[in-house]
């Protein structure tokens, strides 16, 4: 199915190309990203007179930007998958109680997330970034924890719909535990609606992380993101464009494929809607 759609399908093949950027980039070019050429300061792109590693030109120290773009890859992802990752599995073991245990218990953790949620995500970012040092783990730890409501609220609906099915009750019926019920029946369940919300909401983090580099309480020098790049590039659009516009491009078109990767998923792991992929492969072959 996912061959039959190309923009999906397109969408995959980038990805993989930055995650295989994120992990082989800092050992293939590490050196390269920091290596200053004060001769070659902001080079035009598409000119290899100093090596092709200058096809993007170079920034206001002469580094050539195709090996600071790889390399920002490893900590711009890093960030985004791990908060994505803390989220979404403390969100979906906190809906799971919420849907599936008593209502006093559940309306307190839905409590728990109308509190997160009664902040701007972003703001409350840039507060706990203030006061904390900003740093790979604080990113992380903050941008998951304001993305936790997201994966509670969704769990929690997805279990109170999925618990009066006939399988859940007669698994109640056979005398199964609850904590059996939950992971081996509902979990099963709501782990395809989980892996459609984790990838839109990768891109999300990513943005965020980016906007975050880019008000300077982010990643700071030396390290490097995409978000970074463009805040540096920010002072030189009207003589460098380059200089913000390759990360930028990075962040867009990630962007934008794993939004259009989230909704292929959304269709494919829905046996309802899965019908529309499979007759349009038949159709077109």
């Amino acid at each position: 199915m996912l061959w039959r759609d190309k923009f999906a399908l397109a969408a995959t093949i980038f990805l993989l190309v930055v995650i295989s950027c994120a992990v082989f980039g800092p050992m293939l070019m590490g050196d390269a990203a920091l290596s200053q050429n004060l001769r070659g300061r902001n080079a035009p792109p598409f000119s290899i007179a100093n090596g092709w590693f200058y096809v993007l030109g170079s920034d206001s120290l002469g580094r050539p930007l195709l090996p600071r773009v790889v390399v920002a890859a490893q900590n711009t992802m890093l960030i985004a998958a791990g908060a994505v990752l803390c989220s979404s599995i403390i969100g979906a073991l906190l809906g799971l109680v919420a849907g599936y245990a008593s209502s006093r218990v559940g309306n307190v953790i839905l409590r728990l997330a109308d509190v997160i949620m009664s902040f701007p995500s972003l703001l409350l970012a840039v507060v706990v970034l203030y006061i904390l040092a900003p740093s790979v783990g604080n990113l992380v730890i903050v941008l998951a924890i304001t993305r936790i409501p997201v994966y509670l609220r969704t769990t929690r609906a997805e279990v109170m719909e999925i618990r009066q099915r006939m399988f859940v009750e007669a698994a109640e019926v056979m005398g199964a535990s609850p904590v059996r019920i939950v992971f081996r029946h509902i979990l099963p369940m709501v782990i395809p609606t989980l892996v459609t919300i984790a990838t839109l909401d990768f891109a999300f983090v990513m943005l965020a992380e980016s906007s975050l580099s880019f008000l300077g309480i982010g990643i700071q020098p030396p390290q490097i993101t995409w978000g970074l790049m463009v805040s540096q590039g920010r002072q030189y659009l009207a003589t460098a464009w380059w200089l913000a516009f390759w990360p930028g491009l990075a962040i867009i078109l990630t962007t934008m494929s794993l939004n259009l990767l989230s909704n292929w998923m959304r269709i494919a792991l829905d046996p309802a809607q899965r019908w529309r992929l499979e007759i349009g492969g038949k159709a077109n072959g």
